[in-house]
């Protein structure tokens, strides 16, 4: 059972601003780059991701995963799930070792992990293999940072890092035992 990340930042450590705007990253976008997610994807059993990061998702049209969602959130869970994403989504107030656990139990085997806190909340608890970091040449000054405190480093080996005509640096690391 592994933890994947596969996110994208602001050059100064942002996934989005501090009401949960992404619309720096999205309009840096260029639907022309082919910037991995597809092959990173491809391999994933299932996604866990936290609220924040579920309430932005929701409001694409269409629902962009076909994999099962897993929200973690205290508010959420017990909530119904909006009719458009009954079988596709599931809320639960689990820490990171009891979601990879039911995951686990469900079939699971490599799972997505999504969400600045719900990405922090893994590193901490050691369940994050590997990150696929998009860094977006932007400076946003404020917002919702991609990592947080730790209870001691964590070493990472990068794996590889490479660049786009549009700016954006990509880099793979894997995080050490």
């Amino acid at each position: 059972m592994s933890g994947h990340v596969f996110i994208a930042t602001s050059l100064d450590g942002y996934i989005a601003r501090p009401d949960g705007d992404i619309g720096w990253l999205l309009a840096r976008d260029d639907p022309n780059e082919d910037h991995g997610y597809d092959a990173f994807i491809a391999d994933k059993d299932a996604i866990v991701m936290g609220r924040g990061s579920y309430e932005k998702v929701a409001t694409f049209d269409p629902w962009p995963y076909d994999r099962p969602v897993l929200v973690l959130s205290r508010r959420l869970a017990g909530t119904p799930v909006p009719d458009r994403l009954r079988g596709k989504v599931r809320f639960a107030d689990l820490a990171p070792p009891e979601a990879m656990r039911v995951l686990e139990q469900e079939g699971a085997r490599r799972v997505y992990v999504d969400g600045g806190q719900v990405v922090q909340a893994f590193l901490r608890a050691g369940l994050v293999e590997d990150m696929v970091i998009t860094t977006v040449p932007v400076l946003i000054g404020s917002g919702r940072p991609l990592f947080g405190a730790l209870p001691a480093d964590r070493d990472l080996s990068l794996v590889a890092s490479r660049s786009f005509p549009s700016g954006l640096v990509q880099s793979t690391y894997r995080v050490q035992p």
